[in-house]
């Protein structure tokens, strides 16, 4: 018999928090390494959260449980909140409050897929949307994108990777790990097909605000009301206002499936932090002016770092036009002599470049296409700047 159910030991590591974990064990260790791997804003939490936080401990109500779909005036304010900033009008009863962005992403595929129900991917993808679909029993159908395309996928595409089992459409838009966004006239095709087909449709917004040169990325939700009741859009507080400590995301949808997702949140966490929820209340209900100081940043890091990669020979790398990463190519080094080793894949690669140049980023076997790489942008600019040095010098010795 089994020690392990084969349920959970089909469950992979998180790839972006594992190089996360051993980059700063070695800079534990006395090593300078830089990190490009994890998805988080390197700002603090803007000061009036932090208060907000800080006055909610003192408050006796929310040393108790609360509600397990969430403190009713942070549905209330998630409800505003995505009217003003997407114009999708809901009710607060349409509002679950998750513990993060991961656990919305777990429970609305728990809650929509039976054994063996398909949901198309655009490939690459966010590590932890496989291993979500498998534990809901559903089949991931990957739609595969490359840099031609500038990570994007079309009507066409998702067309031939539909069969009778396809339930569902992932849609990501700005992509992590590919920074990519769809255009106004592309989500909508897409959207329209996904409503003639029956499919839902689960959006992952969670870089809504983190688009730059004038873009914008707008909600499929709003764009295409013909999908009706069939769509469930997963958000947080974690990448807009630099809360990703703080575990708070939300999942909004038809109230049959809201009310599903919290029974099985009753079982599964009970109610999300309260301390964390009156600061996330405080998040959604300010302005954004927070988020605006971390673009301008974000944009001019982004800049210079698809200049300097695009500097190095044997990298490809696109401009992306939101959230906080570039995805190049690393297919042209790959088979060179670098460091004494001739690397054959993106993560071996990977191995190297933190062995010897003592940068850490996330090869794109974790994100479902080899031959690439993940950097995240939300670092320091000098730090950017000098682990792209040390890594153009690397490939240069070669």
């Amino acid at each position: 018999m089994r020690r392990i159910s084969a349920r959970v030991s089909a469950i992979t590591e998180s790839a972006t928090l594992a190089v996360d974990a051993r980059a700063k064990a070695m800079k534990a260790a006395g090593r300078p390494v830089i990190l490009f791997g994890v998805g988080e804003p390197d700002f603090p939490t803007p000061e009036y959260i932090v208060e907000a936080a800080r006055q909610a401990c003192g408050n006796p109500r929310f040393h108790r449980y609360s509600p397990s779909g969430g403190l009713p005036e942070l549905r209330e304010a998630v409800a505003a909140k995505t009217l003003r900033d997407s114009g999708y009008r809901v009710d607060p009863s349409q509002v679950l409050i998750t513990n993060g962005g991961k656990q919305a992403v777990y429970e609305a595929f728990a809650t929509l897929l039976d054994p063996g129900d398909e949901v198309l991917v655009v490939s690459p993808y966010w590590t932890t949307y496989p291993e979500a679909i498998r534990l809901a029993g559903g089949v991931q159908v990957d739609v595969v994108t490359d840099e031609t395309s500038g990570y994007l996928a079309t009507v066409e595409q998702f067309e031939a990777a539909r069969t009778p089992r396809t339930k569902a459409l992932l849609f990501v838009s700005p992509s992590n790990p590919t920074g990519a966004v769809y255009p106004p006239e592309q989500v909508a095709a897409i959207g329209r097909w996904a409503a003639e087909h029956g499919l839902w449709v689960v959006t992952d917004e969670i870089y809504e605000h983190l688009t730059y040169g004038g873009v914008t990325a707008p909600s499929i939700a709003t764009t295409v009301p013909e999908l009706g009741d069939r769509v469930v859009v997963l958000n947080g507080v974690a990448k807009t206002f630099a809360m990703t400590g703080w575990r708070v995301g939300w999942l909004i949808g038809p109230k049959d499936v809201v009310k599903a997702a919290t029974n099985l949140q009753s079982h599964a966490t009970s109610n999300v932090t309260n301390v964390a929820q009156a600061a996330a209340l405080a998040a959604v209900s300010g302005d954004l002016s927070a988020v605006a100081q971390m673009r301008a940043a974000f944009d001019r890091r982004r800049r210079t770092m698809v200049q300097m990669l695009n500097g190095i020979p044997g990298i490809v790398c696109p401009e992306p036009q939101g959230a906080f990463y570039v995805y190049p190519s690393v297919r042209g080094l790959l088979g060179r002599e670098i460091a004494g080793r001739r690397p054959a894949s993106s993560a071996e690669l990977a191995e190297v470049l933190l062995e010897e140049a003592e940068i850490a980023v996330v090869p794109g076997e974790a994100f479902g296409t080899p031959g690439y790489f993940r950097f995240s942008y939300a670092l320091s600019d000098d730090d950017l700047a000098e682990g792209l040095t040390r890594l153009a010098k690397l490939v240069a010795s070669a």
